[in-house]
């Protein structure tokens, strides 16, 4: 009986335990559907900016700020807050250290470094030479705000200090692997373009200070669309994850159920058994004792 407690002691702790992992699922689940939502208007927000960028670049190239002979490259790995998401912050490193590599083998570069964003992400990159900042992420799509100042912030005190290169890692839940993204100087790669429209546009102010301030709002939209991004992946990878843990947790439950039917079969046979036993006993004929025999 002690053995058939025992089990049905675990069969309840499995089943809590699966409770709390469909009711993390099902969150990741909310927060998928939210992001969905605001990343489509994030991504305008990007492509709206971007295309002004262009029009300025083509009609005043001079607004662009030559390209830097020496530099720092920094690079950003947006990692997670929270766990249960496989193998999502050790795919970052892996792609990190393949560009770290390359970058060595490059000329002209200054020393580099790195930015962690993401709790989890950075208890990795923990003792890393080249670590420069170890900044807590977002766990939630309402949360994002905060951690991206103290980027920005950080951002700010690296360009003051020296010309600074940003590549950005990160999860992108449509290609569903690792993606690098240049991101600081923000519009290098419009230089020489093709004009899109015959008339250049009307413009209020200088267009280098316009480019300034433009570059600015673009890094944080920018971010914001890189960090929902991250965060879409993330469920998505987790929402996989717990799936399989569910899963598994359910085949546990159906074993330790099977075991339980069959000890408490087995207990039923012995009960049984004990009693046919007792009955043969009481029904054979009783021997005569010394005092009934016939002298």
């Amino acid at each position: 009986m002690s053995r058939q407690r025992e089990l049905q002691r675990h069969q309840r702790q499995l089943g809590e335990t699966r409770e709390i992992v469909s009711a993390m699922k099902a969150m990741a689940f909310m927060e998928v559907h939210r992001l969905e939502k605001t990343l489509l208007n994030q991504r305008r927000t990007v492509e709206a900016m971007r295309g002004a960028a262009v029009d300025l670049v083509t009609f005043f190239p001079e607004s662009l700020p030559p390209p830097p002979l020496e530099f720092r490259r920094v690079y950003l790995l947006v990692g997670s807050e929270r766990g249960f998401c496989g193998n999502f912050n050790e795919n970052l490193i892996a792609h990190l250290e393949q560009s770290l590599e390359k970058g060595a083998r490059d000329e002209g570069r200054a020393s580099g470094g790195i930015i962690g964003l993401g709790r989890r992400l950075c208890s990795k990159l923990e003792g890393h030479p080249q670590l420069l900042a170890a900044l807590d992420g977002a766990g939630l799509m309402d949360e994002v705000e905060g951690p991206l100042r103290q980027l920005v912030e950080k951002l700010a005190d690296l360009q003051a200090e020296t010309v600074t290169t940003l590549t950005v890692f990160y999860h992108d839940p449509e290609h569903r692997t690792v993606v690098e993204r240049e991101l600081l100087p923000p519009f290098e790669s419009l230089r020489n373009g093709a004009r899109g429209f015959v008339h250049p546009p009307y413009l209020n102010i200088p267009p280098a200070v316009l480019m300034h301030e433009l570059e600015e709002q673009y890094l944080f939209e920018a971010l914001h669309e890189i960090v929902y991004l991250s965060l879409m992946a993330e469920n998505q990878q987790r929402m996989q994850h717990l799936e399989g843990a569910g899963r598994y947790l359910s085949e546990r439950l159906d074993v330790l159920r099977r075991r339980t039917r069959q000890l408490r079969q087995e207990e039923i046979t012995e009960e049984i058994e004990v009693i046919l036993l007792n009955a043969d006993s009481a029904s054979l004929p009783s021997q005569p004792t010394r005092s009934d025999q016939v002298p």
